[in-house]
């Protein structure tokens, strides 16, 4: 999460096998805390959650917008950091996918008593994962993308908006590079693109982009963090 330097861009991964085996072999090894989720940095997550509060809600109808709060898709939901303290608050129900199936067995405990408002627990890799057509008012990807190469994000932008109910939205928050370049961080084995990278991924996946807007408040040294409101 923290930015890298010039001299930290390490090498291009070899190939796609190796890339998702070695993201899964990172995270196999992260302890299923609010912490682990966030790489060392938990103080942020209220900052984070705030925001996303703030840029969410004009899309639903409880803000006065068009989106119903039926159902929502946590991606790359982890122990359900954003599914219990965002979405849960402001849906119905929520479904949760996630690569590592010990943190998926950790998120029960970590919801608490709302977990049985969780639907389904999923443990897949979203180049791998197809949400069930129109069943999502919203889904929500944040710091998990990096982890798919383009012609994979593409591909799961064409497979998210099938999967978005009447009224739906896609929201994307991730970490963006203030250079026009893409960083290759090859210790949790993901990409930090610019903004203009993801801004064409979605161009090329046919998605509309509703909103976007610059996460405010964290510490300097971190990425910028961008959200996108899409259909």
């Amino acid at each position: 999460m923290a930015e890298e330097n010039e001299e930290g861009v390490e090498p291009w991964p070899e190939n796609d096998e190796k890339f998702y085996k070695d993201a899964k072999d990172y995270w196999t090894g992260i302890e299923p805390t609010v912490d682990g989720m966030l790489g060392g940095f938990e103080k942020i997550s209220p900052t984070d959650i705030n925001g996303s509060k703030a840029f969410l809600r004009p899309f639903l109808k409880v803000g006065k917008g068009k989106t119903k709060n039926h159902r929502a898709l946590d991606c790359g939901a982890g122990i359900g950091r954003i599914t219990k303290r965002l979405l849960l608050p402001m849906f119905d129900k929520v479904d949760m996918v996630e690569l590592n199936q010990k943190f998926l067995d950790a998120a029960p405990t970590f919801i608490g008593q709302d977990a049985n408002r969780v639907e389904r627990f999923i443990c897949s890799g979203l180049q791998d994962f197809t949400p069930e057509p129109g069943r999502y008012d919203v889904i929500w990807c944040q710091w998990v993308l990096g982890h798919l190469t383009e012609p994979h994000l593409v591909d799961f932008f064409k497979r998210c908006q099938k999967g978005l109910a009447e009224d739906g939205v896609l929201v994307v928050k991730e970490n963006v590079n203030s250079s026009t370049e893409t960083d290759f961080d090859d210790v949790d084995s993901s990409f930090t693109r610019c903004k203009e990278d993801y801004v064409s991924a979605m161009k090329k996946s046919g998605l509309t982009i509703l909103k976007d807007e610059k996460q405010k408040g964290f510490p300097k040294g971190l990425y910028t963090v961008f959200m996108f409101a899409l259909k």
